[in-house]
């Protein structure tokens, strides 16, 4: 989300969505982004920062212990967990049954993005790989209890994976030409999302804005996948229509991120997320029992009042697909 207050952040979502969640406010600096928040619920692995250049956005790095930058990234999640709950409490959401979503960057871009001393990626040591996601998994499983405790909420958590792709792909540059990346296959892949899945023991979303990888989603058992469906071409409707079928559910992201020169139509949207679901041989009901609808991915780069809009038509539209999907 946009902006710095969690407070006003909270406030936001609450009043729009009947399935809200715990913001990432990035504008907020180091340690407020994607792996900042990661790095804030880890168990027994710290983060800092590399030296970098004067002008270059600072790098991640896995370090001895936990330092300033830990710190900081706590005191950011500690914030939006007050907020979260002091507008759940002031406007009486504690309890009422509600799903809420919390979110960490997956295994796959931590390791991806993320250094370890040496300088290499995390990804360069499958070891390594194997105890972020432990980590990872025990650390998510701590916040879910903290969160349904203050909240009184059904948690489900979001594993952001935006580079999945490349490192399956094997697009991850190296350290140096003379290294060689370790090849992750679609099953290690689907094997590792699925260990921190089982540790969480709670519903699980895979999110990216990229191409959906549907040889690592067709193997995840009881875990969702939130896509952007704009990216969806014909050659991939059997594998969507496949994901669906087996009783897959999907959050699909529909609304743009930033401010479209055009005013966006609810009914329109609506329709065209149906003659969607026609044109894969989809029956329309499994837009009411098995789609949520969402922006279609962050919306750290909107101005505040689109976030809010955007965030407004995605429950529209999700309201009109529960209540007579046959209509639209």
């Amino acid at each position: 989300m946009p902006g710095t207050d969690p407070r006003s952040t909270a406030k936001l979502v609450a009043a729009e969505l009947d399935w809200p969640f715990l913001a990432e406010l990035p504008a907020r600096g180091l340690g407020a982004d994607m792996i900042g928040r990661t790095a804030s619920v880890l168990v027994e692995i710290a983060l800092d920062t590399a030296r970098v250049s004067p002008g270059e956005h600072p790098t991640y790095r896995i370090a001895g212990r936990p330092g300033h930058l830990v710190s900081r990234a706590r005191g950011y999640l500690d914030a939006d967990l007050d907020a979260a709950e002091e507008v759940f409490e002031r406007t009486g959401l504690r309890g009422d049954g509600r799903p809420f979503t919390i979110t960490l960057c997956g295994p796959y871009t931590f390791a991806a993005t993320v250094e370890l001393a040496s300088g290499h990626k995390v990804l360069h040591d499958r070891g390594a790989v194997r105890d972020v996601a432990a980590s990872m998994a025990e650390g998510l499983a701590e916040l879910a209890a903290d969160v349904e405790r203050r909240l009184g909420c059904a948690v489900i958590v979001q594993l952001d994976e935006p580079l999945i792709g490349a490192v399956l792909d094997g697009r991850v540059r190296p350290l140096t030409r003379l290294d060689v990346m370790p090849e992750v296959s679609a099953e290690g892949a689907a094997a590792l999302l699925g260990s921190i899945a089982a540790r969480v023991n709670r519903p699980v979303v895979v999110h990216s804005c990229a191409t959906p990888r549907w040889d690592v989603l067709s193997q995840l058992s009881n875990i969702a996948v939130s896509l952007d469906v704009s990216t969806l071409d014909a050659a991939q409707y059997d594998s969507f229509g496949s994901f669906v079928d087996r009783g897959g559910r999907v959050v699909a992201g529909v609304i743009p991120t930033t401010r479209p020169s055009r005013p966006i139509s609810v009914d329109r949207t609506s329709s065209r997320l149906a003659d969607l679901i026609d044109r894969i041989g989809l029956p329309r009901k499994v837009l009411a029992e098995q789609v949520a609808v969402s922006p279609t991915c962050g919306l750290a780069g909107a101005d505040q009042a689109w976030a809010g809009k955007a965030l407004g038509i995605a429950a529209q539209i999700g309201q009109l697909c529960a209540e007579d999907p046959m209509a639209l």
